[in-house]
């Protein structure tokens, strides 16, 4: 039995016998992630994993990092706390995938400005449900309660994750050459970027985020927090079916920032904007915030959360793959040697 317990702690704010709670509440959602190589159980000072490295010449160790950012203001305002944790997780799993790397691990960190320990095991089961989409094990993690500094009901949601391919795997873009086939993969809608802009355009803070509305087929609170989708599996997949070239998580900064950070100097990815599907929420955004086009794909993923470039021949083999993996997968462009000005994207 654990007898801790600090009265003088408590009358700042702190409840560090919720924070037990809460640990023994997330335990059943921490144990669906763990895979071969899991060796500490929650509730030690550090996560414990041990890679298997078998048939790999020179491991190499990939790291991301980020936050749900500024959507987790609809899941407070919505009480609604289980996808928002599938975000975080995918926003760093999606990134460590870029380079071909497999995560391994994730740790989150909670900052909460009351330490509601039912609240708290929900946000982690949603980061367990992304790390069970992304084959990942959620290793540990630390809940803070910030009595002050933070209003009761609020708080923020962060993690990183680990991941590990051979260096000679390394996904580097060196490969890449006029004629490589651009993939998009279909995004789940916004994903959990631009929601600065997406609050203001809507006015979520006044917004009736139970209104269904007709062209969404869903409520607006439901389509603003429809979790990011983990590309994992699918682009693992992908790459032992294809020869690929170089990849892109399309988050904030959208095609023009993303894009080109997986094409090296010289070459341009040539994007057809009439081949992107585009979902009705990036319409009814524009549309409602008066927002130029230009800035919509400089802002979003319009519907393409991850881009693929692959080889011309084996285009057709990364499309069978990425589609058997389930994801809608189709071209939307090629590259190309780049013009004078020396633009990694164009979008025509």
């Amino acid at each position: 039995m654990n007898n801790s317990h600090s009265a003088s702690y408590a009358a700042a704010g702190v409840n560090i016998e919720a924070g037990y709670e809460g640990v023994k509440l997330m335990k059943k959602h921490v144990e669906r992630t763990f895979i071969d190589g899991v060796v500490s159980d929650i509730g030690g000072f550090g996560g414990l994993f041990m890679p298997d490295m078998k048939g790999m010449a020179e491991p190499v160790l990939v790291s991301g990092t980020d936050g749900v950012g500024t959507k987790q203001r609809i899941a407070q305002l919505m009480d609604k706390h289980d996808t928002v944790g599938i975000d975080c997780v995918a926003m760093c799993v999606n990134d460590i995938i870029c380079c071909g790397a497999r995560p391994l691990f994730f740790l989150d960190y909670i900052a909460i400005g009351k330490n509601d320990p039912e609240k708290v095991a929900t946000l982690v089961s949603g980061v367990a449900e992304g790390c069970v989409q992304a084959g990942c094990a959620l290793i540990g993690g630390e809940t803070a309660e910030h009595p002050g500094t933070m209003q009761a009901d609020d708080y923020d949601l962060a993690g990183f994750s680990v991941g590990i391919v051979d260096r000679s795997k390394i996904i580097d873009n060196k490969k890449m050459k006029p004629g490589d086939a651009v993939i998009a993969l279909a995004s789940s809608g916004i994903h959990s970027n631009g929601y600065s802009l997406v609050r203001k355009v809507f006015d979520i803070e006044h917004a009736d985020l139970g209104r269904r509305i007709p062209e969404l087929g869903k409520t607006l609170g439901e389509a603003l927090l429809t979790p990011t989708r983990i590309y994992v599996k699918s682009a693992l997949a992908a790459i032992e079916a294809a020869e690929v070239h170089g990849i892109s998580h399309i988050t904030g900064g959208g095609f023009y920032e993303n894009i080109p950070r997986s094409i090296p100097d010289g070459l341009c990815a040539k994007i057809d904007k009439t081949k992107i599907a585009i979902p009705p929420v990036f319409e009814l955004l524009q549309k409602t915030g008066n927002i130029p086009g230009r800035d919509m794909f400089n802002t979003y993923n319009m519907g393409v959360g991850m881009s693929l470039i692959v080889s011309a021949e084996t285009a057709d083999a990364a499309l069978r793959s990425l589609r058997e993996s389930g994801e809608t997968a189709y071209v939307i462009g090629e590259i190309s040697v780049s013009g004078a000005d020396g633009d990694k994207i164009e979008l025509i």
